[in-house]
């Protein structure tokens, strides 16, 4: 009777591993739909594409989001492949996150034009953290030159599809490339959490397009 209670005990325990395993692997797939989407000074440029996962905004003055409704999101991962061009000065793409408003936010984005730049310095302007509208990338790079902006180390084709991973605790943001694992970038945030609201993020006069987006 013993040795059938301590199988029974042991079973459970096991369950409750596999449970707990599971559900802290379990990245939730966020579909692309159009009314769950706020557009900031953008708009969707081929909502047919929201049918095979893919959300492209067109290309205009000033910065612009898609605010994701009905998804939230404070601390975890954020997993997304996007695509911009090589454009000089006129492709960058992103994720913004701790939403506030329209025009207060963190954002992590990409200079795929500078992906592959001859000029090391151009290089190094390839990843950059923001936080809008106090600590823009201008402020930040003259004030703190090289803490908020990164190399992409064996970058993409600036043309293609690439994939990140956003690490966001609420102190910190690790930026992995996927397809290496390795570690690109890290810093301490600007902002306390105070929003759960996202969004894809595009910069002034760029397009971009996004997909495969899961959060943990």
């Amino acid at each position: 009777m013993k040795h059938q209670f301590n199988n029974s005990i042991f079973g459970i325990i096991i369950l409750c591993i596999v449970i707990l395993a599971t559900s802290c692997t379990n990245d939730k797939n966020i579909l692309f739909k159009n009314d769950n989407i706020v557009t900031v000074n953008r708009e969707i440029t081929n909502k047919t594409e929201l049918n095979s996962g893919i959300l492209s905004l067109n290309a205009q003055s000033g910065d612009g989001i898609a605010i994701l409704k009905n998804v939230e999101f404070e601390n975890g991962i954020i997993s997304i492949d996007f695509k911009g061009e090589d454009l000089a000065g006129k492709s960058f793409v992103g994720v913004a996150f701790n939403i506030e408003n329209d025009s207060t936010y963190e954002a992590v984005y990409f200079r795929p034009f500078n992906f592959e730049s001859p000029k090391k310095i151009n290089r190094e302007h390839s990843i950059q953290y923001i936080y809008h509208p106090e600590f823009s990338w201008r402020k930040l790079r003259t004030e703190r030159e090289g803490v908020f902006e990164a190399e992409f180390i064996n970058p993409p084709n600036p043309n293609d599809w690439f994939s990140i991973e956003l690490t966001i605790s609420p102190t910190t943001v690790t930026v992995r490339d996927k397809s290496t694992e390795k570690v690109l970038m890290k810093f301490e945030r600007l902002s306390k959490p105070i929003s759960k609201s996202i969004g894809l993020w595009a910069g002034h006069n760029s397009k971009g397009s996004y997909r495969n987006l899961k959060i943990n």
